[in-house]
């Protein structure tokens, strides 16, 4: 391991240190305090917002059938998991410089890569549950079954996991030239991975100006019809409301993301100071960020999702109150059951065609 470090440090005065990661470990004293407190805070919120995102989903009968919940569900499963692994491995090898051997490094390097891989993914099959749920709403449930959803998601994980743990199938910087951003992490694999993240965006930024367009349209619509009510107005609200939501969320991804992306694409073009490297190693909180905003953004924008926290709330304060001795003393009237509520909740004017969710 040190062998193929030296090489990637080779020429710089780092390279005369006696441990080749130390090239890479470039934050000081005051920065690791920072990193600390960061990583800690925003790990421990991003993991408990998407723990209650996954129990709100799973609790619910209705919600983790629906294909557009999968994909949410599987959002995320993959940001929990990023906020465990990539704060508890950054904290390690920036702030307390733990060195492991290369198989254990670079499963934890690859762990990191396939958490942040699969969330983008996910992010992807969103928006293209949304696409096809506005360009083809005759034909939408029959297009996206649940089993259609889970093979898709399924494979999207698959292909993740592969491309994240090339590096640890072989492909590292022996002979080829190291990144300066990630030990033995070579150039072309990080090339290939870009392309590959430069290809998901696309598919986003494609899906989602496809959607805000429809929102543009129905928005026009509504300002021709202002005195027109009825299942066309209510889906059409419901549309601009979706599309609104995927608007906030592309911009939340640009932002979170394109610091970290524009440093990598310039680390293989040029030689990076340390100061380069410290702003890449804030940036990369950024993606952590990324993931702690994510269900944010579901839990405020979804109706369904806040039915089923009011659903689960409900339950939850009947169990408290029946382990209470005014509990055991008294029979309940009447409950109200989920399916119950749910159906006094879309009661109202029947929309014709499916809905899509409002998230």
């Amino acid at each position: 391991m040190e062998v193929c470090l030296e090489r990637a440090v080779n020429g710089s005065k780092q390279g005369l240190n006696s441990n080749p990661m130390e090239a890479y470990m470039v934050l000081n004293h005051p920065q690791q305090a920072a990193v600390t407190v960061l990583c800690t805070l925003l790990g421990l919120l991003s993991a408990l917002e998407n723990l209650t995102v996954l129990y709100l989903i799973l609790s619910s009968h209705r919600l983790r059938r629906r294909p557009s919940y999968l994909f949410i569900g599987s959002l995320s499963i993959a940001d929990l998991l990023a906020s465990v692994i990539f704060a508890c491995n950054f904290v390690s090898f920036h702030v307390f410089h733990n060195m492991d051997s290369e198989v254990i490094f670079l499963l934890k390097i690859g762990s990191v890569t396939l958490t942040f891989t699969a969330s983008v993914g996910s992010l992807l099959l969103t928006a293209i549950d949304r696409y096809l749920c506005l360009r083809y709403p005759p034909t939408y449930k029959a297009l996206l079954t649940r089993g259609r959803a889970l093979a898709t998601l399924g494979l999207m994980w698959v292909l993740s996991a592969l491309i994240s743990y090339l590096p640890l199938m072989g492909w590292t910087c022996c002979p080829s030239p190291c990144s300066q951003l990630f030990p033995l992490i070579p150039d072309n694999y990080l090339l290939g991975w870009l392309l590959y993240v430069a290809l998901l965006f696309s598919g986003i930024v494609y899906t989602y100006g496809h959607v805000l367009w429809k929102a543009y349209q129905h928005v026009a619509s509504l300002t021709e019809h202002q005195d027109r009510q009825g299942p066309g107005m209510i889906r059409m609200r419901l549309d601009v409301r979706l599309a609104k939501t995927l608007g906030l969320l592309l911009a939340v991804l640009f932002m979170c993301w394109f610091p970290v992306l524009a440093l990598l694409v310039y680390s293989l073009a040029a030689t990076l100071s340390d100061q380069v490297k410290k702003a890449f190693a804030f940036c990369s909180l950024l993606c952590l960020l990324n993931s702690m905003v994510n269900p944010v953004i579901y839990a405020l924008r979804s109706r369904e999702i806040r039915s089923s926290a009011q659903h689960s709330l409900n339950r939850w304060k009947s169990y408290l109150r029946d382990l209470g001795p005014e509990g055991r003393e008294e029979v309940p009237k009447s409950s109200v059951t989920e399916t119950e509520a749910d159906a006094k909740i879309t009661s109202g004017p029947e929309v014709r065609g499916p809905v899509c969710s409002d998230h």
